[in-house]
């Protein structure tokens, strides 16, 4: 079934605060790139929040399509656009605030979390919600 926006925001929540939190923790712990910082916190914030309002478009958008689906490779589009919109926001212009000036953010680190991040919750998306919530997916992607 395809999810509904309201399945959309349950799952993105629920993979941001688990998965996503868990993906985190090497960095903020400073075992990958600069020391120990709560800044890779703000960035799943911000691609969890601004990920809500972008549903609301992916869904739009879902609904133009014939067979009412959404293929893994908008998925991956999806994940791009959204490390473009908070890349912008976090390191090139600054108009999102996080806990260090923007220049000592390492680009590469950057990168290499959101990669990472995303990854993990795109995987965990189709395959371990599927396991875990037998009727996530006949549900609108609705897990409550």
């Amino acid at each position: 079934m395809t999810p509904t926006l309201f399945g959309r925001w349950q799952t993105r929540l629920l993979l941001f605060v688990t998965v996503g939190v868990l993906v985190s923790l090497p960095f903020a712990m400073g075992w990958i790139g600069p020391g120990a910082n709560s800044v890779y916190f703000w960035i799943l914030l911000y691609v969890a929040i601004f990920g809500l309002g972008w549903d609301v478009l992916y869904n739009y958008l879902q609904k133009s399509r014939w067979d009412r689906d959404w293929p893994a490779v908008y998925q991956l589009l999806a994940g791009i656009w959204e490390l473009v919109f908070v890349f912008c926001g976090v390191k090139l212009f600054g108009f999102l605030p996080i806990p260090l000036p923007k220049e000592e953010l390492p680009l590469t680190v950057f990168l290499l979390h959101y990669s990472i991040v995303w990854l993990a919750v795109f995987i965990s998306s189709q395959s371990l919600m599927r396991i875990i919530f037998l009727r996530w997916r006949f549900r609108g992607g609705e897990w409550l």
